[in-house]
């Protein structure tokens, strides 16, 4: 079986190929008609030198003018001599347009609505095939009917055909007006991607995950790929939002954390009245323990007040952690998850 290669191109673009075993990354990518930066294919210039966020590999011979033993520590790669060992995510020191690459469109069918909540809706759409994206990354959909897209996280787990979504219920929002009172499973729906750097990366520490609203979308996600690929290292789960109303997904944290033994998660309630048990915002609930002493590595997904709230929240703990991944979104913008 071949390796998955997620090329991660500077303007958010993510295309995943093949790559086999005793195959070069750039002739995978190549074949793929993708045509990223290369030269003197040789190891000799240095041109196809990208970054190698995730993964094993080999690389065969090269010269130090292309790339230094220190570079190499640090996960700098070749690609004309880069043979992949597993899955690899790469970030390719150019744009899709520059690599002469588009974002893959699919043409789906809607197979599952979840209306239950009174501000929250959940669906599914059913790919012809598997897609590939990195855990957290998210998607344009199209609006039936009209011109329009909205981005929104997925919110089930890569490299199937099944495709989850998790949207905030917007009043007179385009598409939150569609999901409500006008789709229908077996409706047809495309997209486009994936896009996004707020994603997974390999887990080496602790993980502290905070989630507001519908932000919880790309951690299901998340959370879904570890429980396929587990780690033996902790990781927290804060998901606060306004009102009992906007609480989801209940059932599927208590299976995942049935079936992570590593796995915590608490909900906080920003309504004083709702008789929640924590109430507040999720940084009211969380110590400098949460924090590893900066052995955390932090994600958070959120409305922009929530996110500056959880900078200023770490600022005034006194901790850095080790690292700080984010994606904020509104009603307007990508990740909007309207």
């Amino acid at each position: 079986m071949p390796f998955n290669i997620a090329l991660q191109f500077e303007d958010g673009v993510t295309r995943v190929i093949p790559c086999d075993a005793n195959e070069l990354v750039s002739e995978a990518a190549y074949r793929a008609k993708i045509n990223i930066p290369l030269d003197c294919r040789d190891g000799a210039c240095g041109t196809c030198k990208c970054h190698c966020e995730s993964g094993t590999y080999t690389q065969g011979v090269y010269i130090e003018d292309a790339l230094t033993d220190e570079e190499a520590e640090k996960g700098y790669v070749l690609t004309c001599q880069m043979k992949p060992s597993s899955d690899c995510v790469i970030k390719v020191p150019a744009s899709s347009a520059a690599c002469k690459t588009e974002v893959a469109s699919y043409a789906t069918k809607i197979s599952k609505i979840n209306r239950d909540s009174r501000t929250t809706v959940s669906f599914t759409i059913e790919a012809d095939r598997p897609v590939s994206f990195l855990p957290g990354q998210y998607v344009n959909l199209g609006v039936p009917g009209t011109q329009e897209t909205r981005a929104y996280s997925f919110s089930s787990a890569p490299n199937s055909t099944e495709l989850g979504f998790l949207i905030r219920d917007v009043p007179n929002g385009l598409m939150s007006t569609y999901m409500r009172s006008q789709a229908n499973v077996g409706d047809a729906m495309s997209f486009t991607g994936p896009y996004g750097s707020f994603y997974l990366r390999p887990v080496e520490r602790p993980v502290l995950m905070l989630a507001g609203g519908t932000g919880l979308a790309p951690f299901l996600s998340m959370l879904l790929w570890l429980k396929s690929n587990p780690t033996t290292q902790p990781i927290m789960l804060a998901y606060g939002v306004n009102t009992n109303d906007d609480l989801v997904e209940l059932d599927t944290l208590n299976a995942l954390k049935a079936a992570m033994p590593n796995l915590e998660f608490f909900t906080v309630i920003v309504d004083p009245a709702s008789g929640h048990p924590k109430c507040g915002y999720v940084t009211d609930h969380l110590g400098a323990k949460d924090l590893h002493d900066g052995n955390v590595d932090v994600y958070v997904c959120g409305p922009p007040p929530m996110v500056e709230g959880v900078r200023k929240w770490m600022s005034g703990v006194g901790v850095t952690p080790n690292s700080f991944h984010f994606e904020k979104f509104s009603s307007s913008t990508a990740g909007a998850h309207e």
